[in-house]
């Protein structure tokens, strides 16, 4: 059930307002209406105060203060109860002045009737309803205006307002944020003042396709010029909203990738990195075997021909250009990850402290040598020479990038690498490391050079002074160490090389080199290789030593080649990777029934992770090319090492 009708009368003549009350209530819709009286000024402020109405009437005449007074101090309080104003004979005048003030309505004394009455308050009651529903809905447009405006000041892109010329007509606060210049220095001029001279033109083919299409959104990335001075990948998109009266403009949302796109790029290059190391490996590795027969035979030549014989000039000449190839395919398998490390527990500290005297020796008189080490630094498990490899090759680099002189300086520090910096530098994992930093005060680099500093055989030297394999032989021992390298560099400010290798606990310690041990056998060798060249040097040595020797071709000739030998098997010596069957597996097959014969094995290529998949444990790798001395020592060794080689 409804409540009753709330109304107040305010009228110093109490018989006046009683009337109006007869009235109300001597009328058959609000009978039972709850009507008040206050016959003061205070009197109805006290009213208000107590409780809400839904409708008021005022007597314009209340003593010294008069409705209309009352009208607008209520009003000042919060008050919107409608206000309907009695007047008397003559003072129409002030109750339209009182309807300027707010009143709903206003009803002359001399024409007071239930009628009139109930006419009068229902036109109040519905002025005051449409009243209502236009305070919600002003009070929810400035709800969404509040909070569009929240969005829009609180973006985490750039918003701008464009004119079809691209004349800049409005950017939201929040945009500074991004582009770092203020509303005050972007409103009125040009976006093509921002942009990069190479992207202007594609925005001026976007902006015309978006005036030409409203509604469509067009997407596309440009180069901004940011308050810092920098350069920021912008990925934007904008709409024609030319023909809204509301907007009036081009919207254009901005939202900064260059983080997002230097990682994508790291990330290719950590890629294409990776290819480039896989195809320098197996080419290393064919160039191996090719350079095991070449050496091979020269060293045999070489050993047959007297001294004063003119061909031994020119197997001279030839077995020095094969040591120069070899010397390339092992810095291509030092890139590749693919070399042979010996490594061991190694202070960097010390190492640089050795190699301090070479590398003074290394740059010129006017490059101005500088360490920075720390005194607690911990041990890394590394390579030894690899080390000394890197330093080398990076000091080196320095020097030429300093050709009138500078400053080469050389750092190391025990860091702790956090989340934050894993993230901005993929592939990187977060954690303790030993790095070692160089740097120097030369030209510097590009950010094209920067992208190839360790491709192989990529150089900006002149042609003749630089094999391009420097950079990279460090790329491949960093990465094969278990590390991470990073180079810092801008034109005339410098490169800054930095490495960040592991740390570990294991104490250090020398490994004592052992004797050469004597070359002649007797003994029987099985040989597999599927390189005809290397197997006939190889044959050809262990002939020569006095060894009896099987020959074959791959894994399934050495099984057919074994099972017709029937006396034992001293040595086997087997290429890792053949036709039809590994040598791993040949190793297990034959060792199987033939417990006491030895292995060695042979590879173009080999790391420590080829050691554990495709070795036996324990088992002895000779790595291509190597020399008839060499294989001859080596095959000696494990002859007459005590035990099974399998």
């Amino acid at each position: 059930m409804p409540e009753p009708l709330r109304l107040l009368v305010v009228d110093a003549a109490r018989e006046h307002a009683q009337m109006v009350v007869a009235f109300i209530r001597g009328g058959a819709t609000w009978p039972d209406a709850d009507v008040q009286i206050a016959v003061s000024y205070d009197e109805a402020l006290l009213a208000f105060d107590a409780q809400s109405f839904d409708v008021a009437f005022f007597d314009i005449w209340l003593g010294a203060r008069n409705g209309l007074q009352l009208l607008r101090e209520i009003r000042q309080k919060g008050v919107t109860t409608p206000v309907v104003v009695l007047t008397s004979r003559g003072a129409e005048d002030v109750a339209v002045e009182a309807m300027k003030a707010g009143a709903a309505d206003y009803l002359g004394r001399t024409h007071l009737t239930s009628e009139a009455l109930e006419r009068t308050i229902r036109h109040a009651l519905a002025l005051h309803a449409e009243e209502r529903q236009r305070w919600h809905a002003e009070a929810a447009l400035r709800a969404s205006e509040e909070r569009f405006r929240a969005l829009v000041e609180n973006s985490s892109d750039a918003l701008l307002l464009l004119a079809a010329d691209g004349r800049i007509n409005y950017i939201t606060p929040s945009s500074v944020r991004h582009l770092g210049w203020t509303s005050d220095q972007m409103a009125g001029r040009s976006v093509f003042d921002f942009l990069h001279p190479e992207d202007r033109a594609l925005v001026v083919a976007r902006l015309d396709e978006t005036v030409r299409n409203p509604g469509k959104s067009v997407f596309d990335e440009v180069r901004f010029h940011h308050a810092d001075g920098s350069w920021r990948i912008m990925e934007g998109v904008g709409v024609n909203r030319l023909g809204d009266p509301a907007v009036a403009g081009i919207v254009v949302n901005m939202r900064d990738i260059s983080e997002r796109r230097r990682l994508e790029e790291q990330l290719r290059q950590a890629q294409k990195m990776e290819a480039v190391g896989q195809l320098a490996g197996g080419v290393a590795h064919d160039f191996n075997n090719l350079l095991t027969a070449i050496l091979g035979y020269c060293h045999l030549l070489l050993d047959e021909i007297p001294d004063a014989d003119p061909l031994r000039l020119d197997l001279l000449e030839i077995q020095s250009a094969g040591d120069r190839a070899a010397s390339l395919t092992r810095q291509l398998l030092a890139f590749s990850r693919r070399q042979m490390l010996r490594p061991q527990v190694v202070d960097i500290n010390t190492l640089v402290a050795q190699l301090e005297k070479l590398l003074r020796r290394l740059i010129s008189e006017d490059v101005e040598l500088v360490t920075a080490l720390a005194p607690d630094l911990r041990p890394v498990t590394v390579d030894p020479a690899s080390m000394e490899q890197i330093l080398v090759n990076l000091a080196v680099n320095a020097r030429d990038a300093m050709p009138a002189g500078g400053r080469l300086t050389i750092e190391t520090a025990n860091v702790e690498l956090d989340d934050t910096y894993a993230v901005t530098h993929v592939t990187m994992a977060p954690g303790p490391y030993v790095m070692l930093a160089v740097g120097d005060t030369g030209e510097g680099m590009d950010a094209a050079t920067r992208a190839r500093v360790f491709e192989p055989f990529f150089t900006t030297k002149e042609q003749g002074k630089g094999s391009g394999l420097g950079l990279a032989t460090v790329y491949g021992i960093v990465k094969q160490s278990g590390g991470y390298i990073w180079v810092y560099s801008e034109p005339g400010h410098g490169t800054l090389f930095k490495v960040y290798l592991p740390p570990t606990e294991m104490p250090s310690a020398a490994t004592p080199a052992g004797e050469a041990a004597p070359t002649v056998g007797w003994e029987t060798v099985l040989l597999v290789e599927d390189e005809d060249a290397v197997r006939a040097l190889a044959r050809e040595v262990l002939r020569r030593q006095g060894y009896i020797v099987l020959e074959a071709r791959d894994g399934v000739d050495a099984m057919s080649v074994a099972g017709r030998h029937l006396e034992d098997i001293h040595l086997m010596v087997t290429d890792v990777v053949m036709p039809h069957m590994s040598g791993r597996e040949l190793a297990e097959r034959l060792g199987a029934v033939r417990p006491e014969m030895k292995v060695l094995f042979m590879s173009g290529y080999s790391d420590h992770a080829l050691m554990d998949a495709d070795l036996l444990p324990g088992a002895a790798l000779l790595q291509k090319p190597f020399t008839p001395d060499v294989l001859a020592r080596t095959v000696r060794g494990i002859l007459d090492t005590e035990g099974a080689g399998g």
